[in-house]
């Protein structure tokens, strides 16, 4: 019998539904962010000049300090 496809995945990180939503709505949301501060930065040059490379770098840590939690290998981020 295939598992809650809802929970199946938040089971297998160690997190309940509702946690893992909130953590990928706002690692969506500042992704969502940061690229319309780069889309921005592309027509105008002088504003947000580091604000995609910081949001990137932010996500990046804070993704990267949850491989011990999950078998990166077996369930790939994308």
């Amino acid at each position: 019998m295939a598992g809650n496809p809802f929970t199946e995945h938040p089971h297998e990180i160690g997190e309940s539904y509702p946690v893992h939503f909130g953590t990928a709505a706002m690692f969506g949301l500042q992704m969502v962010a940061g690229g319309l501060a780069v889309l921005i930065h592309a027509v105008f040059p002088f504003l947000f000049v580091e604000t995609g490379s910081r949001t990137m770098a932010r996500l990046h840590h804070r993704m990267t300090g949850r491989i011990g939690r999950v078998e990166w290998e077996r369930y790939p981020i994308i």
